[in-house]
């Protein structure tokens, strides 16, 4: 019965990472993506802004934006560091894929509003915090 027990003990785990890859979740690689952020948005086509920042925070996965109000970010990473977002304010939004690692990430956004589109890449540093 011991024997059974520790197994089980041993499997259990092994299970539900397995049971969560079958889904296409990583609990715990994706936890390993969780804390504050700091996103550089850069534009490269189209008449935006040069540049902008953005203070974001990683929990369980999903991205939330931490600035002032007027801005809503959304998106999620998953357990291999792939992601995507929706930055957006009034009538201008913008979509973004990309990649993170422990400690940095980057990737490509395009965007649009009423009078222009734009598009480019984007960089993240991890914050301590």
């Amino acid at each position: 019965m011991r024997r059974f027990c520790r197994f089980g003990l041993v499997l259990m785990p092994l299970l539900a990472l397995a049971a969560g890859a079958a889904i296409g979740l990583h609990p715990a690689l994706a936890a390993s993506f969780d804390g504050s952020w700091s996103v550089v948005v850069i534009t490269e086509n189209g008449t935006c802004d040069r540049a902008y920042r953005y203070p974001v925070r990683v929990v369980n996965g999903e991205i939330r934006y931490e600035g002032e109000a007027g801005i809503a970010i959304s998106g999620r990473v998953d357990g291999s560091g792939k992601l995507s977002a929706t930055i957006s304010r009034g009538e201008q939004s913008a979509s973004g894929t990309g990649r993170l690692t422990r400690t940095a990430g980057s990737g490509t956004w395009s965007g649009k509003s009423k009078t222009s589109a734009c598009s480019g890449r984007w960089e993240a540093e991890r914050r301590e915090g």
